[in-house]
Formats: structure tokens, C-alpha cells, sequence
């Protein structure tokens, strides 16, 4: 008879700690939910539009090498297009288009200007190409070069539309807008997806032939 109230006793105590485990848990559980829900709700850490990036001189602004990597969302002082907007500019006519993707060769003759061109590049139709000026740095002789092209194209204009672009995800295109900004150019447009971006959107691609340096 006491071993039966003794394990009726004991089975009781066992179901009263199972209740309070099962209350404890309810309870912890109801906290996970509120807490996952809270989560759900919270607002997106907001995305770092200023994150540094590598490779630009803190003097300058320019990017110094390594041309070929992500790109931020915009260019200084350019608006950025995609490849229907750009279509729909050049259909519409008056804008200058400008190929600025570096020369895959030797540089230029410094006799007579012209680029050593060891492969062949494919732009926009319509661009004119001035190799390299959207290097982090351009020579006197570049920086000349770069000047008094822009000047051509846009015959003394410079509220006069220019779309600066290279190849998908080129530093290059960026650098040069905020060179030409930088020189009171103030209707530039950026197009960096490039030639491949422009060849996607189903649109050709001619061959092109670099500008001349002038060596005079």
C-alpha cells in the first residue's frame, strides 16, 4: 500500500514537472515567434551608398588600375543610361557617342600618332574612339589629346550631349566622365554596360579605329 502512494506520489511530482517544462516551452516559443516576427519587420540595414573602393587616389578621385571591376551606380557629374535610353538618343540624333576603352597594343607611334592596334575593337556605330583617356592618370600629351577632341566633337559646345562608355563593369568610362565634368562639360551621360551591354540589347556592334594622337 505505501509503494502504491509512493509511485502514485512520484508519477504525480513526474506529470507536475511535465506540465511546467511544457508551460516553459510554450513560453520560450512564443518568444522565438515575437522575436522572428520583430526580425520580419525590421527595416533592411540601408545600403552603403559611400563604401569606399579600392584602387582610387585619395588626391585625384581617380581609379588608378585594376579598370576591369564592379562599378558604382553613378559617375561624377553624368547621368546614367541604359542601352533602350541610348538607342533612343541616337535615333534621335545630335549626341556624340565616345569609345574611351584602352588600346590592346603598344601605345601610339610617338612619330606619326597612330596606335600600334594588336586586337581589333568592336563599339557602338557612330562612337569615336580615344583609347586610354580614361586611364587614373593621363601624360600631358593624353590629357592634350583628350581635350582637344572633345572640343572637336562638340565644336566649343559643352552643354552639347556626350555619352561616355567602354566595356561592362571598365573603370575607364567612369573616369573619363569626371575628367571631361571636371572640365565644364556638363551634359554627359554614362553608359557602363559597354559594348557588350549595347550587343545584348540586340543592337550591332562596327569595327572600330582609334583617333590619332596628335605629335606635333
Amino acid at each position: 500500500m505505501a509503494q502504491a502512494t509512493t509511485n502514485r506520489t512520484t508519477d504525480q511530482l513526474g506529470a507536475r514537472g511535465l506540465a511546467r517544462r511544457l508551460v516553459v516551452a510554450a513560453g520560450a516559443g512564443r518568444w522565438l515567434v515575437t522575436a522572428l516576427a520583430a526580425l520580419a519587420l525590421a527595416p533592411a540595414p540601408a545600403r552603403a551608398i559611400d563604401k569606399p573602393y579600392p584602387h582610387i587616389d585619395p588626391k585625384s578621385g581617380y581609379r588608378m588600375g585594376y579598370y576591369r571591376s564592379a562599378l558604382p551606380d553613378e559617375a561624377p557629374g553624368s547621368t546614367r543610361v541604359d542601352a533602350k535610353t541610348l538607342k533612343a538618343m541616337i535615333d534621335k540624333g545630335g549626341v556624340v557617342l565616345l569609345d574611351v576603352n584602352a588600346n590592346v597594343g603598344a601605345g601610339f607611334d610617338p612619330l606619326t600618332g597612330e596606335w600600334f592596334v594588336q586586337q581589333k575593337r568592336f563599339d557602338i556605330p557612330g562612337s569615336t574612339w580615344l583609347p586610354d583617356v580614361g586611364a587614373g592618370y593621363l601624360t600631358p600629351v593624353m590629357e592634350r589629346y583628350f581635350r582637344e577632341n572633345l572640343e572637336k566633337l562638340t565644336g566649343g559646345d559643352k552643354a552639347k550631349p556626350i555619352v561616355l562608355y567602354c566595356q561592362a563593369d571598365c573603370w575607364m568610362s567612369w573616369n573619363a566622365s569626371k575628367r571631361a565634368s571636371s572640365w565644364g562639360y556638363s551634359n554627359l551621360y554614362w553608359f557602363p554596360e559597354g559594348d557588350a551591354g549595347w550587343k545584348e540589347a540586340g543592337n550591332n556592334l562596327a569595327e572600330a579605329k582609334p583617333v590619332p594622337v596628335s605629335v606635333d
